[in-house]
């Protein structure tokens, strides 16, 4: 297989400076707010993208622990494969999250309800519209019976260094 290499676009600034404590998906994160820089030869880019009130935002896990491809994510006890979890410890150590767009200056993007770290390496941005990604389900699997834990958890340090 060919090597695939990723240019981060900018950097996310977050108050949450270390895993443990952090909000484990922007729902939990309510209110907490940050910055997105983006690089001056991608700032053409930014054209247009006030116009939406969120956005999705791509990025590279950088201080994720070796990953495992079984283990226990932070709201269940019992073991469960990489691919039906949503931790940072992947093979990729890519992340995305939907954050509320605030304001956008210059290059900086002002963001709410942001649930990662402080230095993350931005990959890409994406408009978030309800009618392209959101599906009715009908189930969520092992997360059925723990979904209500959600707004309460955050990360324990057990992903990152």
């Amino acid at each position: 297989m060919n090597e695939i290499c990723y240019e981060p676009i900018g950097i996310i600034n977050s108050p949450n400076k270390n895993g443990k404590g952090t909000p484990i998906q922007p729902r939990g994160a309510k209110n907490i707010t940050g910055k997105v820089t983006v690089y001056d030869k991608y700032k053409e880019g930014l054209k247009d993208l006030y116009g939406f009130s969120h956005i999705i935002l791509i990025y590279h896990f950088h201080r994720s622990k070796e990953y495992s491809l079984s283990s226990k994510p932070y709201m269940d006890d019992k073991k469960h494969g990489v691919f039906a979890m949503r931790g940072p410890s992947r093979p990729n150590s890519i992340g995305f999250s939907v954050v509320e767009l605030l304001k956008i200056e210059n290059n900086n993007l002002f963001i709410k309800n942001l649930d990662i770290l402080d230095g993350t390496p931005l990959l890409d941005i994406k408009p978030y519209v309800p009618q392209f990604d959101i599906y009715e389900v009908s189930k969520y699997g092992w997360l059925e019976n723990v979904i209500h834990k959600l707004d309460n958890t955050e990360d324990d340090g057990r992903f990152f260094d």
